[in-house]
């Protein structure tokens, strides 16, 4: 029986990522499949889970609830700040993705959701906080750990 993939063990995987509306949001389809090493934090709690037990040429569905994935939506990360309080070089667009610079030096990615002409609403929560995840895996390699 072929062996299954165990945390420590660099996996290559196929998958589709896609919303519980079916909508698509990721897919490894026409590229190369994704590599990571199982049980190392290199991606969603709930993928690695999903994965873990896995036979090569094995193909799974696996269904992540938001808290394994990229949590809930927090309504304190969304600002609403006055336009002169932002200093962008382009005209602000909804949808349009910024980094933003803290005064510690750190910088946290937010998108614009809403544009007045006194105010830019942020938001800096994941793009998919909130949302359950599912993907079609198909697991295409395992390189053993030493």
């Amino acid at each position: 029986m072929p062996e299954q993939a165990k945390n420590g063990d660099t996996v290559r995987v196929h998958y589709t990522g896609r919303l519980e509306s079916g909508e698509i949001f990721d897919s490894s389809e026409g590229g190369e499949p994704l590599e990571f090493e199982l049980g190392a934090g290199q991606v969603i709690a709930g993928f690695d889970e999903g994965v873990r037990g896995m036979q090569v040429g094995e193909t799974r569905t696996i269904e992540i609830p938001a808290e394994e994935a990229y949590g809930e939506r927090v309504e304190a990360l969304v600002q609403t700040i006055p336009r002169q309080g932002i200093n962008l070089e382009t005209e602000p667009e909804v949808g349009m993705n910024l980094v933003l610079q803290l005064p510690d030096g750190s910088q946290i990615p937010v998108a614009v959701t809403d544009v007045t002409e006194s105010y830019i609403t942020l938001d800096a929560n994941h793009p998919l906080a909130g949302q359950k995840l599912i993907f079609d895996v198909e697991l295409v390699e395992v390189k053993r750990s030493a």
